[in-house]
């Protein structure tokens, strides 16, 4: 199982919301690029990062500080946040982004994804974001009457290779993943999922490394790497080990 550490860029800097609300806003530092130093040294071979402007806004607005993240540390990076037309993936593919996470766009005009996935095919990762196991779009702002699971599964026949999925409620909370949600959607289809939002404990990982086999390839941390509840290099480790066992759980986790 891959660590991703997230990378949320706001106003040029570093932040992490609660379930993405902007008034619940902790900036973790002024410099993205030294964050992004900071996990590569700690180990980490990929970043998530979000335009959180773009993802607000529908306008992608922080591509240069992504581009210098990349320049300055080599690392791949997957990107999401205000990109809903082909200028803009072409925009963000030319900056040096690996993979190019549609949210929004992917949502609301299939036609478009499709041809996403025709033109790009593996540079394109689906964002599903979901609150009660229903899509949000638009920045968390709007909440859909589309199932997440539906969603994945209609998605995956038109060829999308990678799935994000985010519980906006677990989100920046600190309190687990939603463990049921995520084995329930990654047992849906049959391409890899990147679990997103919640982690709190290297216990929580162990956890998730059980539900792997139903197809979970990776994890995105966030609040819990910037507040050093998880240390990136202990998770690294565990999340290569074959072995789960070893971390004692809270009394409270899920």
């Amino acid at each position: 199982m891959e660590i991703i550490p997230a990378i949320d860029i706001r106003k040029g800097k570093c932040v992490r919301l609660v379930q993405g609300d902007l008034r619940d806003e902790t900036i973790y530092s002024q410099e993205p690029v030294s964050m992004a130093k900071l996990w590569k040294l700690k180990g980490a071979k990929r970043l998530h990062v979000i335009d959180l402007d773009g993802a607000f806004s529908g306008k992608l607005t922080n591509l240069e500080i992504v581009k210098e993240i990349i320049q300055n540390t080599g690392l791949s990076v997957q990107m999401g946040g205000g990109i809903r037309d082909f200028k803009t993936i072409e925009r963000v593919l030319s900056a040096g982004v690996d993979k190019v996470i549609l949210g929004t766009a992917m949502v609301l005009d299939r036609a478009f994804l499709k041809k996403a996935i025709q033109n790009y095919h593996q540079s394109m990762v689906a964002g599903i974001d979901a609150k009660k196991g229903m899509v949000a779009i638009r920045g968390w702002k709007q909440v859909t009457k589309i199932r997440a699971i539906d969603l994945v599964r209609e998605i995956e026949q038109l060829g999308i290779s990678t799935v994000v999925f985010t519980d906006i409620q677990r989100d920046g909370m600190l309190e687990g993943p939603n463990f049921k949600s995520i084995k329930e959607l990654a047992s849906a289809v049959h391409i890899p999922v990147i679990a997103s939002g919640g982690m709190s404990c290297l216990a929580d990982l162990e956890h998730l490394k059980k539900i792997e086999k139903y197809g979970v390839k990776a994890v995105i941390i966030g609040k819990a790497l910037y507040t050093g509840k998880i240390d990136l290099k202990m998770a690294i480790k565990i999340a290569k080990d074959p072995v789960v066992s070893s971390v004692p759980r809270k009394k409270n986790a899920r």
